[in-house]
């Protein structure tokens, strides 16, 4: 008698599992987290200087670079250990909901601080969790996202470093000239409530596999063009293979998870991506933005308040005409790194940003200072999408190396630089004669580095590869015409004799 196999009991999916399991409900949460990272960072960039002053603190320019390098330190002390974890057990969510309570007890810690150490203490707490977006979020993106999709969509993510400095310092100065200090906590205590929404509703692409639907396959079916649908459609699979019963067409294999890579020890991750010259000079590369970009953040304020009388208010509302245009940068810059590569968008955006770091010295015009600001900004912000997608292609290069881990050095190298940056920065600007000339010029000095590395190592062919094969080109094409000639010209005598 035939044993009956029972069927297995049907589970109702989750509620909206398509559209939650996305890829692009996935950049917009990952997306939302780096917003409200950026603005709970820049809320307080203006008003800092004045309400230490307000508290009745001195050196205010070296006290706000001490604060800004407490959040980053929290960020580096934090990475490593949260890849660790993300990779190690495959989790995503989680993380990114513990990070976001640990972000919510510091802002209030901040709002509430009676002295400045408690505030440090705040900042460092808003750095761990900061270190959880940045590895964990790009992670999750990577996990539901195609190779060929990785930096459009981490581009579009990278947006909300700009949204995020967009909203949060003119918010932040508003908010302090009209209700005060507290006003400005709270508007970030609200963005993490909204944040807090997406990060509950998204699923995680291992989670989507389990009950039929993979993002990544319904994301390359949409993008497909009519030729690849023509090629891969059953009528087409019909016609290659004979009409013959004894001819078995082989189905399609379903998606399933793809099998974790064996967890690697932090030292050998580090050891592996040591020895590679391309993630070695996209780890640089972000260093050197994190450093010059905060670098700027405890002097401008001062800067525009010495030149032109500004207050927090009137501060903030030039980070919006700065910012304004980056907007766009990080997800042009993104979509030229899929179709293009990453050697020249990182070049290009490197070279074009060296001089604007340079006029933005000249103390002449405000509207001359503003607009080299933004084209600064601009520039300088194209370099992120193309850096984060070049490590992501190193990262699938190298056997047990996964996303996390790649982005926990991302996060570092970005740690370690925006760290650096704020307290080199409020140190030149509050000892040096010059300080605002002096602080920008070394990162001019930096970017130049970086201009440098990347032409000879960024992308699967760098830029002095390319040069260097164009020269070679000539040369043995005119070698090949003059062993032509001379074959001929033994022929001829041959045939003479």
């Amino acid at each position: 008698m035939p044993i009956r196999l029972e069927e297995p009991e049907l589970r109702r999916s989750p509620w909206g599992l398509k559209w939650r399991a996305s890829v692009w409900f996935i950049t917009l949460v990952v997306g939302l987290g780096i917003t409200t990272d950026l603005i709970i960072y820049s809320v307080v960039i203006p008003v800092l200087p004045f309400h230490l002053q307000g508290l009745g603190y001195s050196g205010v320019s070296a006290l706000v670079g001490y604060m800004l390098f407490a959040y980053s330190g929290g960020l580096v002390i934090s990475t490593p250990p949260i890849a660790w974890v993300s990779e190690r057990y495959n989790s995503r969510k989680g993380p990114l909901m513990m990070g976001l309570l640990a972000l919510v007890g510091s802002q209030v810690m901040l709002m509430e601080a009676p002295t400045y150490w408690v505030m440090v203490v705040a900042r460092v707490l808003q750095g761990v969790s900061s270190s959880v977006v940045w590895v964990v979020g790009l992670a999750l993106l990577c996990d539901a996202t195609p190779e060929r999709f990785v930096g459009r969509q981490i581009g579009i993510a990278m947006s909300g470093l700009s949204f995020g400095l967009l909203i949060g310092p003119p918010v932040g100065g508003f908010l302090y000239d009209r209700v005060g200090w507290r006003g400005s906590c709270m508007f970030g205590i609200i963005i993490t409530l909204i944040d807090l929404v997406g990060r509950l509703l998204l699923i995680e692409r291992k989670e989507a596999l389990l009950w039929g639907f993979d993002p990544v396959a319904e994301i390359q079916a949409s993008a497909a063009s009519p030729e690849e649908e023509a090629i891969n459609s059953p009528a087409a699979v019909r016609a290659v293979v004979p009409n013959d019963p004894s001819v078995r067409v082989p189905s399609v294999p379903a998606q399933t998870e793809p099998t974790p890579p064996i967890p690697l020890s932090s030292l050998a991750v580090i050891g592996k991506l040591a020895r590679s010259s391309r993630a070695l000079t996209a780890l640089l590369d972000t260093l050197i933005y994190g450093q010059v970009h905060c670098s700027q953040e405890p002097a401008l304020p001062l800067h525009m308040q010495r030149l032109w009388g500004y207050n927090s208010h009137k501060v903030g509302l030039v980070y919006v005409a700065a910012v304004v245009p980056t907007v766009i940068s990080s997800p042009l810059s993104g979509w030229w790194a899929d179709h293009k590569g990453t050697e020249w968008i990182t070049f290009l955006a490197l070279a074009f940003a060296a001089p604007w770091w340079a006029m933005v010295t000249v103390e002449a015009h405000v509207a001359l200072f503003i607009m080299s600001f933004a084209l600064e900004n601009f520039f300088t912000a194209s370099v992120i999408a193309p850096v984060t997608a070049e490590l992501a292609a190193v990262g699938r290069s190298l056997e047990g190396v996964g996303y996390a881990h790649i982005y926990g050095a991302f996060n570092l190298a970005y740690g370690v630089g925006s760290s650096v940056g704020p307290l080199i920065g409020g140190q030149i600007f509050a000892h040096a004669v010059n300080g605002w000339l002096v602080l920008n010029l070394v990162a001019v000095a930096l970017i130049m580095v970086a201009i440098v590395l990347s032409f000879v190592y960024i992308g699967e062919r760098p830029l002095v590869s390319r040069l260097v094969t164009r020269v070679q080109l000539p040369e043995r094409d005119n070698s090949l015409i003059k062993d032509q000639e001379r074959r001929q010209r033994s022929q001829l005598v041959e045939g003479e004799i």
